[in-house]
């Protein structure tokens, strides 16, 4: 990895161009990573074979670009990559590991520039993603969910953000035991889940998030979709809530659900249901060693490729 200069969001017009090189196997949920950690357009090229001044480990296969802002969450960004990159070659040990350098490139334009490259989207059975500079004519049962991602996580593009979407679809529409769904939103990014709850027809949802720029975003996408007279968002920590919520969704990494899962089980009301997600196959021993039990069996496990979806319910009757 290149050594990165300069104060992060120190200019409005400085990117970090990222090119990754990786086997064609891996490209698609490398294109969806960068994605979901903020990379505002990604291009994939064919890759010749390189010299050995160049990348050695990679001779052949595919390159991606993208670019990330220069702000203050870039470090964290780029160490999400390595892991993931890293729990890639951990799952894939017959593939080449892939590698990536990095770039400083001054572009005021991009920030808009890339917007072409973010297309609606159909992320389960009745529910659509739209950027909201892109028009989209709903039909039958749709639920469209505006967003303007700014600098947050989720677009709805990744693997973990659609498999949170399908499962709590599937709970809103299908439980009927709830007159009130009372719905908490854990690391909120743009807020795109919580939103959908409450287009689920939700009675009140909490989105929370420690990032003050992801809250503010959140709080601009509830407010396009009409919805922020149900949805509430904080900028505060799981660990500093009381009240109880019939359904609560995480999606985050395996590291930070372990963390925070006595809260979650603490907020959840007998008979809830938990959605987990953010977790690759690699930490399914781990997830599986701190979640399930006798009191919290799985309801359903939803899968996409190396990624996975845990939808738990707690024992107790009605939530």
């Amino acid at each position: 990895m290149s050594e990165l200069h300069g104060k992060a969001g120190e200019k409005r017009g400085d990117w970090l161009k990222i090119e990754l090189f990786a086997p064609m196997e891996m490209i698609d949920a490398l294109t969806n990573f960068v994605t979901e950690i903020g990379a505002q357009g990604a291009f994939q090229e064919s890759l010749e074979p390189q010299s050995p001044k160049d990348f050695p480990e990679t001779a052949s296969g595919e390159v991606l670009k993208a670019f990330l802002p220069f702000d203050v969450r870039l470090e964290q960004r780029l160490a999400a990559l390595q892991t993931y990159i890293d729990s890639l070659a951990e799952i894939f040990p017959e593939l080449e590991k892939p590698g990536f350098r990095t770039e400083k490139i001054r572009d005021p334009d991009w920030g808009e520039a890339w917007k072409k490259y973010f297309k609606p989207l159909r992320v389960s059975r009745n529910i659509v993603i739209k950027p909201t500079w892109e028009r989209f004519s709903p039909t039958g049962r749709d639920i469209v969910i505006e967003i303007d991602p700014g600098m947050a996580f989720g677009t709805g593009q990744h693997a973990s953000t659609r498999m949170c979407l399908e499962a709590i679809e599937e709970i809103l529409l299908r439980d009927r035991s709830v007159d009130q769904w009372r719905v908490l939103d854990v690391g909120t990014g743009t807020g795109i889940l919580g939103i959908a709850c409450a287009k689920l027809d939700a009675e009140k949802v909490l989105c929370v998030d420690i990032d003050k720029k992801a809250v503010e975003i959140a709080r601009e996408n509830a407010r396009i979709n009409q919805v922020d007279d149900r949805v509430e968002i904080r900028n505060c920590d799981v660990a500093t809530l009381t009240e109880s919520f019939h359904l609560i969704v995480a999606n985050m990494t395996a590291k930070i659900l372990i963390k925070i899962r006595s809260h979650l089980i603490r907020l959840l009301r007998p008979g809830g249901y938990l959605v987990i997600s953010g977790i690759i196959e690699q930490n399914k021993p781990d997830i599986e060693a701190h979640f399930p039990g006798d009191s919290f069996p799985v309801h359903r496990l939803i899968t996409e490729k190396e990624w996975l979806c845990y939808v738990l319910k707690k024992e107790g009757g009605r939530p």
